[in-house]
């Protein structure tokens, strides 16, 4: 399990994870800026969506193939992959939330729901795409989603436009119901596609 889980936790992406995390601190206690639990919670349901991206297939693992064709490998070394990612990501980037004051903006784990969604969403895309694909278009859907409406405000302030957004997407019982079930959806197109994660590196 430590092995096959070893390349979600290695390399650039658990550095960047560190780094987001310990930004937004920095930004918040080093200086003085009240948006950044805002632009954090922004940015982190992408986080273990891009995890998911590196942390399969031959670019991450010199012995993906060999991996890939035993018991272990197909969708069981995919979710045992994106089950590491969450581990890590989701506990340092809700602390990381809570250590930032939140002027306005939704609570340090109003991200959770979103982000687990985003990351099934992508397991679930990969079926028909293949992982990287998969991956991007979901992450730059949650990143388009959040910005093109903040852009296209004339309301001023952006951090304040951005919280309004970030609102709408995450606090209260509609949205989070409304992430829990995308998420389960996601979930069960996972399992009804089971088989196609055997070739995933193919696709």
């Amino acid at each position: 399990m430590v092995w096959a889980a070893g390349p979600a936790l290695a390399g650039a992406w658990a550095l960047a994870v560190v780094a987001v995390a310990v930004g937004a601190v920095g930004l918040a206690r080093g200086a003085g800026f009240d948006g950044a639990r805002t632009v954090l919670l922004a940015v982190a349901p992408v986080v273990p969506v891009a995890g998911v991206a590196l942390s399969y297939g031959a670019h991450a693992d010199p012995v993906h193939e060999i991996a890939a064709a035993t018991t272990s490998g197909g969708l069981r070394l995919v979710l045992t992959r994106t089950v590491a990612v969450l581990a890590a990501s989701m506990p340092l980037l809700t602390v990381a939330g809570l250590l930032v004051p939140g002027s306005g903006a939704p609570g340090a784990a109003a991200w959770l729901l979103p982000g687990l969604a985003l990351t099934l969403a992508s397991l679930a895309l990969s079926a028909f795409v293949g992982c990287r694909t998969a991956t991007a278009v979901v992450g730059a859907g949650w990143l388009l989603a959040v910005a093109a409406p903040v852009l296209a405000s004339s309301a001023p302030g952006l951090t304040a436009r951005l919280t309004h957004q970030l609102s709408l997407y995450l606090t209260g019982t509609a949205p989070q119901a409304s992430w829990a079930a995308a998420a389960a959806c996601c979930a069960a197109l996972v399992a009804l596609r089971r088989s196609a994660y055997d070739r995933l590196e193919t696709l």
